[in-house]
């Protein structure tokens, strides 16, 4: 069916007094906000789902939502009825719709006979992860958009490793989600099931499990810390104000400040706008607050808490932001300097990083022996990574990427904030105790490792003619390869396309350039956004930055020119 043809299906079977029924309606003149509202089904990739909260085939509704929900039923199934009894636990996050379709998911769940754990509320996507392994379940689902714009909500889901779901696993539950008729999805009455015992709501003793094993990856404590260091954090008007509440009270921290206008969740994020502690424009409340109460350390997460970012005061007293790169250097080194003084650096130590990710990591990790592998964007490839080291005698110690996403536990198998925070935080105030700030560390491992500089530019391009520009853009630049770019040969490509070495499959194109700086595009999976990634390495902080400049600007120029 066309999307013409699809409108007026739903005009057809959505019930009048459906409130989508008038919106349907309100559409019936604009061929373009139909074509662009059911063009397609709402895909189903190893993101799950994402879209803006509207009806359409395209968009998140109880439909496309119900769809799913009913495609992956069948797909535990096919594992019998063991997979049915472990079931599917299932969090959410404060956007609009994201309560009521965690509670429609669950119903149908339990219409197909299975088990399904849910939260009294909102809930961070860590913790969820958490719950996948700790409570044995075969699957979990999460409704969240992360860090998307208000308007949008999404559907994560995850399988019994606590990872989000494979390609592999992604590819089965889609073949059981293209089956369904959304308008066929019957579901169970809620409070009978919830009576009966086959949804269960979970209470308080989990959140503790899950802030206790986050307490579990501390590196230092006590006498080691200044508790003192002051210090401000906000969660953006999002699932963070519980857990890292509980984690600093109970790490003992005494002088750190939440931004009160974020402190609560907000569906529509009046305080920010675009809730992506990425942009630095999300620490303009928190910087004013920094300077009134002297913080040393501002930090943000991200609605549904698993992206976590921060800024800090350098020694004129200004904030700077700090990209993920930058973030993940500290945390890499203070977590292998630590084990290392604490004599529990483990003899074959290992971490992961995302192939767009920088190299000076890889850098500091093997000078202290430890070896660092590499994954596909998305914490899904990295902590999926966890079984295959395990089952070659590796310690997993740190997972991470560039756009601000840190796994710090190797039981937690996904970005987590919260064990970010705890840890960033205990690095300050373990630095601050020996007179040095983060920042005054950062410059001392530039100094070590090489002045790296680190672009993540990106282009939104929404809407069916940005998706069709996107993969114009791709298909150019890989049918026309630059030799060379601002002055520097290009001494080698990798794409990803069909896979490279032991890395699978991925819409990727990977530059190495003569003077030691590359460089990488990729579409996104999850956004209407077309990804650069540029890094290069110099004797000097300025002027890495500049080369940086010269190749970012020649890339973007060739890539623009493509309409």
């Amino acid at each position: 069916m066309n999307a013409q043809e699809r409108y007026e299906e739903w005009l057809e079977k959505l019930d009048p007094n459906d409130p989508m029924y008038q919106q349907l309606l309100d559409m019936k003149d604009d061929p373009e906000t139909i074509k662009e509202k059911f063009h397609q089904n709402i895909t189903f990739g190893t993101a799950g789902l994402r879209g803006k909260v509207t009806p359409g085939t395209n968009c998140m509704n109880y439909y496309m939502v119900g769809r799913a929900t009913q495609g992956i039923a069948n797909y535990i199934k096919r594992f019998g009825q063991e997979a049915m009894d472990k079931g599917v636990v299932i969090a959410h996050d404060c956007r609009h719709m994201s309560r009521e379709f965690c509670l429609h998911t669950a119903a149908i769940l339990a219409h197909n006979g299975i088990r399904t754990y849910i939260f009294k509320d909102l809930r961070a996507t860590p913790e969820l992860a958490f719950m996948v392994t700790r409570l044995g379940c075969k699957a979990g689902i999460n409704i969240t958009a992360s860090h998307n714009p208000k308007d949008y909500n999404g559907y994560k889901a995850y399988w019994e490793d606590g990872c989000q779901v494979s390609s592999s696993v992604a590819d089965g539950m889609l073949e059981e989600i293209e089956k369904i008729d959304p308008f066929t999805v019957e579901k169970a009455d809620f409070e009978e099931e919830l009576k009966a015992g086959k949804i269960v709501i979970l209470d308080e003793s989990y959140d503790r499990e899950y802030i206790d094993h986050v307490k579990s990856l501390a590196i230092h404590s006590g006498d080691e810390l200044d508790l003192d260091i002051p210090m401000v954090y906000t969660p953006l008007n999002g699932c963070g104000t519980m857990p890292f509440e509980a984690m600093m009270k109970e790490r003992g921290f005494r002088n750190w400040h939440f931004v009160e206008e974020q402190k609560d969740p907000d569906p529509d994020f009046k305080t920010v706008g675009y809730p992506n502690p990425e942009d630095t424009k999300a620490f303009k409340l928190a910087e004013e607050l920094g300077r009134k109460v002297g913080a040393e350390l501002l930090m943000a997460t991200d609605p549904d808490a698993d992206r976590f970012a921060i800024e800090l005061r350098n020694d004129e007293g200004e904030y700077v932001p700090l990209n993920g790169n930058q973030t993940g250097y500290l945390l890499v080194n203070y977590i292998l300097e630590g084990r290392k003084d604490a004599g529990t650096l483990p003899e074959n130590g290992a971490m992961v990083k995302s192939i767009v990710t920088s190299t000076m990591s890889t850098r500091i990790a093997e000078a202290y022996g430890v070896k660092m592998f590499e994954a596909l964007t998305g914490f899904k490839n990295i902590c999926g990574r966890i079984p295959f080291l395990e089952e070659n005698g590796y310690t997993y110690l740190f997972g991470y990427e560039e756009s601000v996403g840190y796994a710090a536990s190797p039981i937690i198998r996904d970005k987590d904030g919260i064990s970010a925070g705890m840890l960033v935080t205990e690095a300050a105030a373990y630095y601050r105790k020996q007179g040095k700030t983060l920042f005054n560390v950062l410059q001392e491992l530039y100094e070590k490792y090489g002045y790296f500089s680190e672009d993540e530019p990106n282009l939104v391009l929404e809407g069916i003619p940005g998706a069709e520009r996107i993969k114009r853009m791709m298909s150019y630049v890989r049918e026309h390869l630059p030799t060379e770019v601002a002055g520097y040969k290009v001494e080698k490509v990798i794409d990803y396309i069909n896979g490279y070495e032991d890395i699978p499959a991925s819409n990727v194109l990977r530059f190495y350039l003569e003077n030691g700086s590359w460089f990488a595009i990729r579409p996104s999976g999850t956004e209407p956004k077309i990804k650069f990634y540029f890094y290069s390495v110099e004797d000097s902080r300025e002027k890495s930055l500049e080369v940086n400049r010269k190749i970012k600007d020649a890339v973007m120029e060739m890539v623009l020119a493509v309409e």
